[in-house]
């Protein structure tokens, strides 16, 4: 089934259409849930109710982007909203345990469960924006919008979640879970 063709079984309320359109996205999309959220359950969940929006919202897509795209964004949005009300989003941990990372190398490649990890023991705030900023592609304004907060403040958060991840990667700091 071609994705036009998908998308018009959906828009249709096709349950064939909308399995496989679950079954297209599901594995891809848990992946971004997970990384702004701290568990699997969590994802999952999140996960859920992104497909609950797709499908009764997917008359609105107007296919001037890639349909991916469209997907993608409703699961970002939908992981934020659950992270907001599951976790605050302390966007500043205290000043003393900020420290620009040493001279040490993160050379070593990093399993994807690794990288998962430490993404999972950033403060709230951090891993929102460092997802958004460096995995999503959002730029800084946006992620203003999507979280509420100024710009120099995203710009603040990313540069702090940069250090916090290079000292654990060099292994200065412990990664708490």
């Amino acid at each position: 089934m071609t994705e036009a063709e998908l998308i018009a079984g959906c828009q249709r309320a096709d349950t064939k259409a909308q399995k496989l359109l679950y079954e297209r996205f599901a594995s891809q999309m848990y992946g971004v849930c997970l990384r702004y959220l701290k568990n699997g359950m969590d994802a999952e969940e999140a996960l859920l109710n992104g497909f609950m929006k797709i499908y009764q919202h997917i008359g609105s897509f107007e296919a001037k982007g890639s349909f991916e795209g469209w997907v993608r964004r409703i699961m970002v949005n939908e992981a934020l909203g659950f992270l907001r009300k599951k976790e605050p989003l302390h966007l500043a941990i205290e000043d003393s345990h900020v420290q620009v990372a040493g001279t040490g190398s993160a050379d070593h490649e990093l399993a994807e469960g690794e990288l998962l990890e430490l993404l999972a023991a950033l403060p709230a705030g951090y891993r929102a924006v460092f997802n958004l900023y460096a995995i999503e592609g959002y730029a800084h304004k946006e992620i203003a919008d999507m979280l509420g907060i100024t710009e120099g403040t995203s710009k603040s958060q990313l540069s702090k979640a940069r250090a916090m991840l290079q000292r654990r990667l060099t292994g200065k700091e412990a990664v708490v879970l």
